[in-house]
């Protein structure tokens, strides 16, 4: 793969931004570079643009290295970037399932890059010809999401790597709940795909969503590129202390996944007694997508009984479906008692 040949022309000659901390990366006695406030240390200084401390931590954990990883704020920084560097407004286009998460759109769109859409079957698998079928030289980014949302089943592994290999572009694998689906990461393959990157995020099974924490995964050059762009100090120092913090603890993090997983099974077994409820769909992340009869009208149920799901019936292939998120044994018997009282 040549990348220089996929960026945009004005991305291949940007002179990048380059901060104090970015020219000075050593200890000191004395910091007057940055126009800084002398008072209120730590929060007086800015934070390492590059994370090292953070990241060095990540890629023991995750089994990478530094130079393959990016941090951002949440996985919706690097999607932005990804489209910034390599989609030329009004002229490229990138390919999305559907269904699927709808940032991917949201960014295309601010973006002004044209977005096709490929649909699952009905059984929300990926049909990796099609998909190649409806792309061409103006598309420069595929994005798939596996565990997929809303539907939260795993894409077929020989799938994804069909269009990984087939794809002249960059593949954009999310996978923002792969923590619910021990084994199914591509990351272990990553330096096979030089066109691949993946994205994760400390979100979801690490308990992290207020702390806005993204990761991207992929080859030094592609990382080099988001790093280019990127804004000088786009990850502030609470978040990177409190992720260093929080990154030890995990064995809380598998006990937590445990039993997240054991509850997802047990709500998808004690859900299939209601007489309202058609079908739910096989999930590999910390939701379950359920189809039912008048899925409005529980929804707004469920909220006057103070319980608050997701009303999906207007997503592509998912008519009639709440997406409900995994809480807590309790959180999930308080749902469960207000179904009951719904009978």
């Amino acid at each position: 793969m040549n990348l220089d040949n996929l960026l945009r022309k004005n991305i291949k000659t940007l002179q990048p931004y380059s901060s104090a901390r970015d020219e000075y990366t050593g200890e000191a006695m004395v910091f007057l570079d940055a126009n800084e406030n002398p008072f209120n240390y730590p929060y007086n200084r800015y934070p390492d643009p590059l994370q090292r401390e953070l990241k060095e931590k990540i890629a023991r954990l995750k089994g990478v290295t530094p130079e393959q990883i990016f941090l951002g704020n949440g996985s919706d920084e690097p999607i932005d970037l990804l489209i910034r560097a390599f989609c030329e407004p009004g002229e490229d286009a990138l390919a999305i399932i559907d269904p699927t998460y709808g940032m991917y759109q949201v960014a295309a769109g601010v973006n002004n890059v044209n977005v096709k859409k490929i649909s699952l079957t009905e059984s929300f698998e990926l049909d990796a010809r099609e998909l190649l079928k409806n792309t061409d030289e103006k598309t420069k980014l595929v994005f798939l999401c596996s565990p997929n949302n809303p539907t939260g089943n795993c894409l077929d592994k020989n799938a994804i790597q069909e269009v990984i290999q087939n794809f002249p572009g960059i593949v954009v694998l999310d996978e923002a709940y792969i923590d619910f689906a021990p084994g199914k990461s591509l990351l272990p393959q990553l330096k096979e795909f030089p066109n691949l990157v993946i994205l994760q995020t400390f979100s979801k099974a690490w308990g992290m969503a207020g702390i806005r924490l993204g990761m991207a995964f992929a080859s030094p050059e592609i990382i080099s590129v988001f790093n280019k762009i990127k804004y000088p100090y786009n990850l502030n120092i609470l978040t990177q202390q409190k992720a260093l913090e929080l990154i030890e603890n995990k064995k809380q993090t598998e006990k937590w996944i445990k039993l997240l997983i054991a509850e997802r099974e047990k709500m998808t077994k004690l859900l299939q007694d209601f007489p309202f409820v058609e079908h739910i769909y096989p999930s590999d992340a910390n939701f379950i997508l359920v189809k039912m009869h008048d899925a409005r009208g529980v929804y707004e149920y469920l909220k006057e009984k103070g319980v608050i799901v997701r009303d999906r019936s207007k997503v592509h292939l998912c008519a009639e479906s709440l997406r409900i998120t995994i809480g807590t044994s309790e959180e999930n018997g308080q749902l469960l008692l207000a179904l009951k009282e719904l009978i």
